[in-house]
């Protein structure tokens, strides 16, 4: 499959083997989204559902320095999940993320259409994902590309 990035930077298959990267990446996410500082239980998350059959793709750029390393700057991490209206089985994004200084230059945006295009050539009908109600540029952006609310997941603290 083919995904425009913008210039410099290009996409490459995760392995199982950077659970720990994975885990990183989400702890910045979880970060940027609530003032919790303990995000332990991530790594048991990713040791849970992280395999071979649960894609995990990294958007790179080269470093400015010896030998051109490339350095991840964006993940998307794919899963299945069970529509419980229906019974389908259908992808679901486990993770977006692109790292802040590196947002608006169409990443998020490309990686979304690159999962979209990953679900269709598995056979399915449907994707779906999870977003934190108060980030509000993901949800622009989801709404862009014509994804709906389909519930709300609320919860209260006692």
């Amino acid at each position: 499959m083919l995904i425009e990035l913008p210039p410099g930077y290009s996409i490459r298959r995760g392995s199982t083997l950077e659970r720990s990267l994975l885990v990183k990446f989400m702890q910045r996410t979880y970060q940027e989204m609530t003032e919790q500082e303990n995000f332990a239980h991530l790594a048991y998350t990713v040791e849970q559902y992280f395999s071979s059959e649960t894609p995990l793709w990294w958007v790179e750029i080269s470093s400015e320095g010896n030998g051109k390393k490339q350095i991840p700057i964006a993940c998307l991490w794919l899963g299945n999940a069970i529509d419980q209206v229906t019974g389908d089985r259908h992808t679901h994004i486990f993770l977006l993320y692109v790292l802040p200084e590196h947002r608006r230059q169409g990443i998020g945006k490309a990686l979304m259409i690159y999962a979209e295009n990953w679900a269709i050539n598995h056979g399915d009908k449907q994707i779906s994902l999870q977003v934190f109600a108060n980030n509000h540029p993901a949800i622009n952006l989801y709404h862009q590309l014509n994804y709906q609310t389909q519930s709300l997941w609320m919860k209260k603290f006692l």
